[in-house]
């Protein structure tokens, strides 16, 4: 119970387990309350610490980035995963991680070894044997994950191309009869919401092929944290290879393929050696056609793309 409490408000760190959350332990006691569960909020600390939730200061690093439609869209995106899952329809969670540097660069963190491992003493690119551009992508609803390890620039057709590998590699045989899914992803970047060939992309690569009604809804400007790619998939993913230099690609998937956790999640990995182009511009005419349906609510960051 406490846990489908704390389900719309959780946040984490994407390179450890640490988790908090927008609710505290009083606020959540009295809605324990209200559903027949008598606890102290002293108790529903102890509950959150064992959980991996933490007590959190106030960091001065939100600045512009304090919309002042924030709490508006968390309420929004809440109610987009509860009629979608209702529904039985798929959530995907995605985003990009950091590039990481493959070779024997240092890696943050401790394993356990009889001797210390040397690595190279600057993180220099030029000593890189490649870069890799990891997108991920995580099933809400089934606890799957997949991460494709792009070696070229991450751009919006990347993180399509992403999304079309998941969906025929995973959603399509796990939901045979789907006619929708929902996409939670950032604001800015690869899936920004301002990003004309996102969109573009979308339409003609996933909606318009599969005969699919993408809906997509962006957390906030400065709300990373809160999707659930970040805290679900990546951060178990840090945790993994932590301490290990990412030596080669085919080392940083094995690396990827071996995460698990105790509540069952799986996790695939590709590499993707396509190369990709920065600055593809979308026409106005081009744009005119793709056919989007803006909600009424905060509609620049939710809309669904329609097929055909």
């Amino acid at each position: 119970m406490l846990n489908e409490l704390m389900k719309e408000d959780t946040a984490g760190d994407p390179m450890s387990k640490q988790k908090w959350c927008r609710k505290d332990t009083r606020e959540l006691s009295e809605q324990m309350d209200r559903r027949g569960i008598s606890i102290s909020p002293n108790t529903v600390g102890k509950v959150l610490k064992e959980n991996d939730y933490s007590l959190r200061v106030n960091r001065k690093s939100i600045g512009e980035t304090n919309n002042p439609d924030r709490d508006a869209q968390f309420r929004q995106i809440a109610d987009f995963k509860k009629r979608f899952e209702d529904g039985a329809v798929p959530i995907v969670s995605v985003d990009s991680k950091k590039k990481e540097l493959i070779g024997e660069f240092k890696n943050n963190g401790t394993a356990w070894r009889n001797c210390d491992r040397n690595v190279l003493a600057h993180d220099f690119r030029s000593q890189a044997k490649a870069l890799a551009s990891p997108y991920g992508l995580f099933d809400c609803r089934a606890n799957r994950g997949m991460v494709v390890l792009g070696t070229s620039s991450d751009t919006s057709e990347f993180a399509v191309d992403a999304i079309e590998l998941w969906l025929t590699e995973s959603a399509l045989i796990y939901y045979p009869t789907m006619r929708k899914f929902l996409i939670l992803c950032d604001s800015g970047g690869s899936n920004g919401y301002r990003t004309r060939l996102w969109k573009s992309r979308l339409y003609h690569q996933i909606a318009v092929r599969y005969e699919l009604e993408v809906a997509v809804c962006h957390y906030p400007p400065g709300a990373s944290k809160w999707n659930p790619v970040e805290h679900r998939l990546f951060s178990f993913i840090s945790m993994e290879w932590k301490g290990e230099p990412l030596v080669s690609l085919e080392f940083m998937k094995n690396k990827i393929e071996a995460t698990k956790t105790k509540t069952g999640l799986a996790v695939s990995a590709r590499i993707m050696n396509k190369t990709y182009n920065k600055g593809i511009k979308i026409s106005n005419k081009e744009f005119s056609n793709i056919k989007i349906k803006y909600h009424d609510m905060l509609p620049m960051w939710n809309y669904s793309i329609m097929p055909n």
